[in-house]
């Protein structure tokens, strides 16, 4: 009894290790719990086999009915406890939650009426002609008992069998009398537990009345060649156990009235069994060794079943231990301890945020993304066009000088439209601070939801994203006021020197105009004066011929000269797109020459340049596809008359210096400077640059103006009048109004892309530089100085959470708890199956030797005519089952296999509770 007591304290954990891996709560008494089907015992046999005397005798108790033309009409479920308290008379009833103690005669009795009477089961559950009853008693085995009707009558189909008999782990208790012993291998309910346990794992073969073939030799003989193993070969190889119909003996030794009498009637039985049955294995005789022998198979079916469960509890064990280390520890009971998970909470919060920051993870791109296009977009948006139109330039400085207009320059007015057109740019300024603020609030938030610790205290986290919104707010406000305060900055002061430089670009152009005007009359003069002395003394042929020579020859020394002049500039790249070489670059500040290298690029229609050639970065690039082309005159310092004399006499040489523009006055083209003027080293060098950069200009728009000389070009500026339309002082106000609105508009677009620049430096500073360090301290020292109090309101779990990590807490300690007592019953398993294979090689199963009576027993009934018709019948049925299987779609059990369900040999099965 200890044995079978111990394979259910084995079962019920086998039960609640199925259920952890269900995710169902074992302890929970109100949810539904998992049938076990390890301990359930189910009779087979024909009628008056003796099936009910047989389990009678595991209770200790007549409590079924018993007969020989068949007292059991319907199934009898028998839910066995014991309870060693009671007494061995006692007998307790459990119809659902009361409680009733009975007598083994009443209960008999009301089994035959309820039979008798057709009733149905008395607790309505399973199939409707299904008898429940659940006792406790201090004698039976703590086993699920099902007495089902014989399987010769007509009520017995193959699917009330399948039904109780079917579970891959209830233990086939097969009923065959001792009269029958020699014709056992035509036994229905043999084959029938051959088909459901093809390899025997389960079955139990029970010989029964016994005493009742005592008389009778060969009998006698067959029953002791079944319990020793010799019976025929095609009989399955299962365990045997000889019993006497116990009904009788039970109710004699209940009437004794001694606490004992049971243990006296089962050592009574066992004494008979063996005076009966000399030869057979002690060990296999009475109710007590059917009790082993049934524990004996339950332990082969955990043994089973247990490493498929223990891999399972592993893989779920490693499961619940992640959860745990998710949802985290709990939290510890004292104010230092709540302190510490605050601050430490903190932590793992700043370590969030900084990564959302500096590695662009979440919203951080979208600062970079405001800095880049929304705010310099929004600049560009700002109507300058409208605010620098003529007729609202007009109206500005009529408002701003008063009743009384100004004299020279309208200063008061420009000034006034430089502080008109720079207000605008604080919206959005503005609007930038905000769009930074949201994507610095965006990233709090996500920062707090992926923070792990933070999601276990709801409050706490609330309270730390409070905190941090409430110091963006303050960097909000002060972000606005710096950059509002750099808008200011530039409508507050208009630095003069970029004024001063276009009233000198002014002045420098009327110079120029004034001298082109001044050469021009005079060579005018001078060609008048020529042409009237040829008139009045012509040469003779030889004087104009020496001169037409001399002239000739001048002209073909210069072109020797240019000829011989080789350019000194570097040519690269594929299709000599790539031109190198020193110029000498004007400089606006000194007005002197410096010496650069230049790189042409008339692929990307780029000009760059830097202090040597050695250096790797421009100083400087000048976008050609917006410019103008121009050859100057080299300018000459100031020269005395005397010198200026000499200057009209000899020709001048050809000028070095070409300038670029930009095709809009206003605009600037390198820098600050609204014009480049370069001079090359010499004149093949000149002539290299300039029509390599004027082929770049013109193939994008761009104009040439050529140099002012002597020849075609002046006589076409006088045909067409270019002369009276080039660049020189207006005339009227408002063609001078009109100048310096555009230059005013150059200076304010200059100003508005130093704003783009400066405002997003200012943004950093005072919102992400402070959101990274003084928003992380607020949030540490407002943490810190909150009371023991406020924290542990703060650190109040989500309800959630905590039952969760409750339960996963619940089921790691039954998890270790399970695992440590399976792994201890499977390595005792493992001990115990290797010495019973070690005892059955060294004592082999006996072969048959001629002469013997039980041989010659089981010939005759093998050779008679009902043994043939039950082999034929075997054979069917047998055939039928396996159709069955598979039209029920098990293709798992093939031609070596016999079972009605999935197969029980290894790999085993999932167990089925």
């Amino acid at each position: 009894m200890e044995a079978i007591e111990e394979l259910s304290e084995l079962s019920e954990s086998m039960r609640q290790a199925a259920s952890l891996l269900a995710d169902d709560d074992p302890s929970d008494d109100a949810a539904p719990r998992r049938p076990t089907t390890f301990l359930n015992a189910v009779a087979l046999g024909n009628v008056g086999a003796g099936k009910s005397a047989v389990l009678n005798s595991l209770i200790g108790h007549p409590v079924l009915p018993t007969g020989e033309n068949g007292a059991t009409r319907a199934p009898i479920v028998l839910d066995l406890q014991r309870e060693p308290g009671l007494s061995s008379k006692s007998i307790v009833l459990q119809i659902d939650s009361k409680s009733q103690q009975v007598s083994a005669s009443a209960l008999r009795h009301s089994l035959q009426d309820r039979l008798s009477k057709g009733a149905s089961g008395g607790s309505g559950r399973g199939r409707a002609d299904e008898i429940y009853l659940k006792l406790r008693t201090s004698t039976a085995p703590p086993l699920k008992l099902i007495d089902l009707p014989g399987i010769d009558q007509r009520a017995v189909d193959d699917s009330m069998i399948n039904e109780y008999a079917g579970h891959n782990d209830a233990i086939l208790l097969v009923v065959i009398p001792a009269m029958q012993a020699a014709d056992v291998a035509s036994s229905r309910a043999l084959r029938l537990a051959k088909d459901i346990d093809s390899d025997g794992t389960r079955t139990v073969g029970v010989i029964s009345k016994v005493d009742q073939a005592n008389g009778d030799a060969k009998t006698i003989a067959c029953v002791q060649a079944l319990l020793s193993n010799k019976g025929p070969k095609n009989l399955p190889d299962i365990e045997w156990v000889a019993l006497i119909g116990q009904s009788v003996a039970i109710a004699s030794a209940q009437s004794v009235g001694s606490e004992n009498s049971l243990e006296t009637a089962w050592r009574a039985e066992a004494e008979s069994l063996k005076n009966i049955l000399t030869s057979a294995p002690q060990n296999k005789l009475g109710r007590l060794a059917l009790v082993d022998t049934i524990a004996k198979q339950i332990r082969k079916r955990m043994k089973v079943r247990l490493p498929n469960l223990l891999s399972g509890l592993q893989g779920k064990s490693q499961m619940v231990q992640d959860e745990l280390a998710r949802l985290g520890e709990s939290m510890v009971q004292s104010p230092e301890g709540t302190r510490a998970v605050a601050l430490e909470l903190c932590r793992e919060f700043e370590d969030k945020f900084l990564a959302h920051i500096t590695s662009g993870e979440g919203s951080g791109w979208k600062i970079v993304a405001s800095f880049e296009g929304k705010f310099p977009d929004r600049i560009k948006q700002l109507p300058l066009d409208r605010h620098f139109d003529l007729n609202n330039v007009k109206r500005i400085v009529l408002e701003a000088d008063g009743y009384q207009p100004y004299l020279i320059s309208p200063e008061k007015g420009l000034r006034s439209l430089i502080k008109i057109v720079l207000e605008m740019a604080k919206e959005p300024s503005r609007l930038c601070v905000e769009e930074v603020h949201h994507v610095l609030l965006d990233i709090v938030n996500a920062s707090a939801n992926a923070t792990p610790g933070l999601g276990r205290y709801p409050p706490f986290k609330r309270e730390v994203v409070a905190i941090a919104s409430n110091a963006l707010e303050s960097f909000k406000n002060d972000s606005k006021k710096m950059v509002v305060a750099l808008v200011d900055m530039e409508r507050a002061f208009v630095p003069p020197q970029h004024f001063i430089r276009l009233v000198q670009r002014r002045m420098e152009r009327q110079r120029r105009e004034d001298e082109l005007k001044n050469r021009s009359s005079k060579k005018t003069q001078e060609a008048e004066q020529s042409t009237s002395k040829r008139a009045s003394s012509p040469q003779t042929d030889s004087e104009q011929g020496g001169g037409s020579l001399k002239s000739m020859k001048d002209k073909s020394g210069q072109q020797d000269k240019d000829a011989k002049e080789v350019s000194n500039l570097q040519v690269a790249g594929p299709a000599g797109e790539i031109t190198a070489g020193y110029l000498l670059k004007k400089s606006a500040k000194t007005n002197g020459w410096s010496k650069r290298w230049f790189v042409l690029n008339e692929k990307s229609g780029k000009l760059g340049y830097t202090k040597k050639q050695e250096e790797r970065h421009f100083r400087g690039v000048i976008t050609l596809e917006e410019c103008n082309l121009e050859e100057v005159e080299e300018e000459e310092p100031s020269k005395s008359s005397k010198d200026s004399k000499k200057a009209n006499g000899p020709e001048k040489t050809p000028s070095l210096v070409f300038k670029i523009t930009n095709r809009v006055a206003y605009k600037t083209v390198l820098k600050a400077h609204s014009a480049v003027v370069l001079k090359a080293e010499s004149m093949a060098d000149k002539v290299v640059w300039v029509n390599k950069i004027k082929a770049v200009i013109q193939s994008k728009g761009g104009s040439f103006k050529g140099p002012n000389t002597e020849g075609g070009s002046m006589r076409q500026s006088h045909s067409d009048g270019s002369l009276d339309t080039m660049a020189r002082r207006p005339a009227d106000p408002e063609e001078e109004l009109r100048w310096m609105s555009q230059e005013v508009r150059g200076y304010v677009e200059a100003v508005l892309n130093s704003l783009a620049a400066n405002v997003p430096k200012a943004i950093v500073l005072c919102q992400v530089e402070k959101a990274k360090e003084d928003m992380l301290n607020q949030l540490y020292s407002s943490i810190s100085g909150q009371s023991n109090a406020k924290i542990e309101e703060l650190l109040q779990e989500d309800h959630n959470a905590k039952r969760r990590r409750e339960k996963y807490q619940k089921q790691s300690s039954l998890l270790s708890k399970l695992t440590r007592q399976l792994s201890i019953h499977d390595n005792r398993a493992s001990v115990s199956s290797y010495s019973n294979d070690t005892s059955e090689a060294e004592s082999p199963r006996t072969p048959s030797r001629s002469g013997e009576d039980w041989r010659s027993a089981f010939d005759s009934a093998s050779n008679g005519p009902a043994a043939a018709s039950s082999n034929s019948e075997s054979r069917s049925r047998s055939a039928d089952g396996r159709s069955r299987r598979y039209e029920n779609g098990d293709v798992s059990a093939g031609a070596n296999s016999g079972s009605r369900r999935t197969p029980n040999r290894l790999p085993p099965a999932p167990p089925r509770y």
